[in-house]
């Protein structure tokens, strides 16, 4: 036959890609074969499909014949692959390779081979085979799809018996032109609408698949064929091709005439509806003005539904002069959702199987016509942008962010960062949180959880108690099976009250000033200003600044030009050093401290040889002075040194203008330091004068103090606070790693396994002070000083008298530990109390009295005495015997309850 010459020149390979792996042995549960009237639909479930490729060939006798997607139309089949990735395919029954048995069973047979990615030499195969009956058949048949449309009509009377005629030769060489085919179709006249005439074999050329069945003439093509016009239909355009088929069997021509009318409009849609006209009376199919609708129908994926079916699902269908409108709710139960990116932005669409089925007759004619369109209807474009939703909890210090919602085909590949792109699993690997959440609509959504200390968040600061931390982020997302790329950016930000200010403290000695800074997480960004000069390299080394990791410190003389001396008294002087800490970026000023010592040092002083020296300091009170300038009664006695603080007189008791007096059994000598008359003048300023004396009596001096007028005669007091410091104790799961909480108590125990102890002095940056643990004991219950009782620790050292006697472990800085001296760490055995062989009780409470000591003073005792050396045991608690300390401070500590595993 000449079809079969043609089919069998086509490779039919039709390829569904889908997402999940391929089992070894096809089941047959999950093939479902269906037979629809005039359709077969053959269900195919996701796991037959997992992890390769489904290839289907159309058996026919022992031949098997590959379906190419190409020719699928030509041949009556289409395939759909819904959201989840099940796989339906439909046939027509008169579909290629279909075996038709008198146009009443038609025997569907399949091979489904599944080509795995992970088995490349070994396929899985199966072969399905469906028969379906169908012998309700109307005069003239039409079927609507997508990608092609069929018509089949009653088949012309029985061929005539060629032996019957014995002229046959005559006639062929009358018209040579009329070659019968084996078919008996001669030839085919288009209208497009004009006639165009063609050989059948022309027309399979052009890509028009012809065939004849027992009983019917079948014509199906591709909607897109140069034969096709278009039409409008009550408004609804319509693919319509019409052709005449002449049959020849001998000298007899028979022809027929074959239509077939598609919408390729009709659908109007809404957020919620689908609404889909569909022409009543479609003239291009009527050969009359008149006809008579008898049935109308409307189903999904080719299955009829009812009117209770209808109802609970949302549809409804109506009929109206010149359309049947059936709607359809936009997300109803028999569609699906996709997304798709357009113009890099996210949308989705909905996309349903929707059928029509509607029977007709002409008037004066009882032939009918079977109308069935199978319609794949998909939405516009719906945009959908994706939520940023911002679940940061400020005090966790922690971004936590999601984006979406999006559907199961969408997957996050990557994500922006201020300091590059990372891939979701680099993300991870950095010690991001970046998770994928899926819900039970099958939506989804990702979260993203980032730590503000990390460099990809920017800081800021508005004010200067607050800092505002930024997280910019450019989620990279796609659309699968598609593979489009789209983007959608975020900037979460959270504004703290979390700026502290660098503590800055101080002491002095007989000559300087001591500064020291803690640096906390301000480092080295700041600008510091020493008396009312910045902080630069040069006077750092002149100042002798150290910086650690934690601290700051200088040392600041109290004759440098930094400091300013604030009054003097006999044999002393009052000084302040101001040290201010300066943001760069806001000029602020974070800091303002001021360091007020008082230093010993004797201003005058009189010698046994007649001589007398005196100091004059430039006060704070009398910026005006000028040392250099000042002078003796005799101006010409000008000071021996001076500098912008200080100037230094000596001179002999007789000379530079000095007076002497007796008073009783004293003599005295006395002079006067002042400014010049015309330096005085500058301004308004009060005289500055300052006497200086010397007592004569038995080699006893006396001094005369000098104090301003405006700062009184008492120096300023400084002003004291108080805090509080604590201390806890816990019991470590591990070796010092992670810790019980107090909602994991009792903890359980084995006999003689090691119990981790730590007490920790808490909240305190002070790199001075040291944690003491004075003595540990257990108890049976809670109350520390119940009975019976067994000491752990005895004035700081393990108790020698235990059998299993405690191991102190040294603390060394980590990221957790900051100041080793603030801790102290030591493990115990796991013991029962036992009397006369009788476990009292399977549980114990562990106690403690800890102190906190200044490293500075050894004197404090208990806190500085070495604990002899022990196997297993590290001298790291130090102790001193029996003898009393003073602690700053002291605690009381108890565990928690832990039992002994039985």
């Amino acid at each position: 036959m000449i079809m079969a010459q043609i089919l069998l020149l086509v490779q039919w390979l039709f390829m569904i890609a889908v997402t999940i792996s391929a089992q070894k042995t096809l089941k047959t549960t999950g093939l479902r074969p269906q037979c629809l009237g005039n359709v077969m639909r053959l269900t195919i479930d996701k796991s037959f499909t997992i992890g390769g490729q489904l290839d289907v060939d159309a058996i026919n006798g022992s031949h098997y014949y590959p379906i190419t997607q190409s020719i699928a139309p030509a041949c009556g089949y289409k395939k759909t692959v819904d959201h989840w990735g099940n796989v339906k395919l439909f046939a027509s029954v008169l579909s290629c390779y279909t075996q038709n048995q008198d146009d009443e069973d038609f025997d569907v047979k399949l091979r489904l081979t599944m080509n795995s990615e992970q088995k490349s030499d070994k396929a899985d195969v199966h072969e399905l085979s469906k028969t379906c009956k169908y012998n309700q058949w109307a005069a003239r048949e039409i079927l609507c799809d997508q990608d092609y449309m069929e018509v089949s009509v009653n088949r012309l009377p029985p061929p005539i018996d060629p032996a019957a005629y014995p002229e046959e030769d005559q006639w062929v060489g009358a018209v040579p032109e009329a070659v019968t085919s084996e078919m008996n179709i001669w030839r085919m006249v288009f209208f497009t609408p004009r006639e165009k005439s063609m050989l059948l074999t022309d027309a399979q050329k052009l890509g028009y698949f012809v065939s004849t069945t027992p009983t019917r003439l079948v014509i199906r093509s591709h909607p897109n064929k140069t034969e096709i016009y278009t039409e409008n239909v009550a408004k609804v355009s319509m693919n319509v091709l019409r052709v005449t088929t002449y049959f020849k069997d001998l000298w007899s021509v028979t022809m027929l005439d074959s239509a077939v009318a598609c919408p390729t409009s009709g659908l109007v849609f809404t957020e919620e509806t689908i609404t889909w006209y569909v022409p009543r009376h479609i003239h291009p199919l009527l050969t009359s003005n008149t006809c008579e609708t008898l049935e109308v129908h409307m189903g999904i994926d080719g299955e009829r539904l009812d009117e209770s079916q209808m109802l609970s699902k949302g549809y409804t269908m109506s009929v109206t002069d010149n359309h049947v409108v059936l709607e359809l709710p936009v997300g109803g139960p028999d569609g699906y959702y996709k997304s798709q990116v357009s113009q890099y932005q996210y949308h989705i669409m909905y996309c349903i199987e929707a059928m029509f089925e509607m029977v007709w007759k002409e008037a004066g004619s009882d032939l009918l016509t079977k109308y069935k369109v199978l319609k794949p209807i998909t939405t516009p474009l719906m945009p959908r942008p994706p939520h940023v939703l911002d679940s940061t909890v400020p005090d966790e210090r922690i971004f936590d962010v999601a984006l979406g919602t999006f559907l199961h085909d969408v997957i996050l590949v990557n994500i922006t960062f201020t300091t590059g792109v990372l891939t979701v699993a680099e993300a991870n690997a950095r010690g991001f949180n970046v998770q994928e959440h899926r819900f039970a609509n099958g939506s989804k959504t990702f979260s993203l959880r980032v730590p503000f200390s990390d460099p990809v968040v920017l800081k800021s600061n508005p004010q200067r108690e607050l800092t505002t931390y930024t997280l910019p982020l450019i989620f990279g997302l796609l659309v699968l099976p598609e593979q489009s790329p789209f983007s959608h950016p975020a900037e979460p930000e959270v504004t703290l009250q979390d700026v502290v200010f660098p503590v800055v403290t101080g002491t002095c000695d007989d000559e300087n000033y001591y500064i020291t800074m803690a640096l906390e997480s301000h480092g080295n960004d700041y600008k510091y200003i020493v008396g009312k000069r910045e902080l630069n390299a040069d006077l750092a080394s002149e100042y002798d600044v150290r910086v650690n990791a934690t601290h700051m410190t200088m040392r600041v003389s109290f004759l440098s030009s930094d400091a300013v001396f604030t009054f003097v008294i006999p044999s002393a002087a009052g000084g302040r050093l101001d040290f201010k800490v300066i943001d760069p970026i806001n000029k602020w000023s974070l800091t303002d401290f001021s360091l007020a010592c008082t230093f010993p040092m004797p201003l005058t002083e009189c010698h046994t040889n007649g001589t007398m020296t005196a100091l004059a300091l430039k006060v704070e009170s009398a910026p005006y002075v000028i040392p250099s300038q000042l002078t003796l009664i005799d101006r010409s006695c000008k000071p021996v040194f001076s500098n912008d603080q200080f100037a230094s007189f000596s001179f002999a008791v007789n000379t530079c203008g000095t007076v002497r007096m007796f008073l009783d059994d004293h003599m005295i000598y006395q002079n006067h330091i002042t400014m010049p008359d015309q330096a005085a003048k500058i301004g308004s300023h009060p005289e500055y004068r300052l006497t200086v004396s010397c007592y004569y009596v038995n080699d006893d001096i006396k001094m005369i103090p000098f104090i301003p007028d405006d700062l009184g005669t008492e120096p300023f007091e400084p002003q004291i606070g108080f805090g509080e410091m604590s201390i806890r104790m816990r019991l470590a799961s591990d070796f010092y790693n992670t810790f019980y909480s107090e909602d994991d108590y009792p903890v359980v125990e084995y006999l003689r396994r090691p119990l981790y102890f730590e007490v920790e002095l808490m909240d305190s940056t002070d790199p001075e002070l040291e944690l003491f643990v004075e003595s540990c004991w257990a108890t049976l219950s809670n109350e520390r000083q119940s009975t019976p009782r067994w000491d752990i620790i005895v004035d700081g050292c393990p108790n020698h008298n235990d059998r299993y006697m405690a191991t102190l472990h040294p603390v060394t800085a980590d990221a957790r530990v900051q100041f080793p001296s603030h801790f102290k760490r030591f493990d115990m055995k796991m013991f029962s109390f036992v009397q006369d062989n009788v476990v009292l009780k399977d549980q114990i409470h562990v106690h403690c009295d800890a102190a906190i000591c200044d490293r500075n003073r050894q004197s404090d005792g208990l806190c500085y005495r070495q604990c002899s050396s022990h196997p297993g045991n590290e001298p790291s608690i130090k102790s001193q015997g029996k003898t009393r300390f003073s602690p700053r401070s002291t605690a009381q500590l108890s565990s928690g309850r832990i039992l002994l595993s039985k």
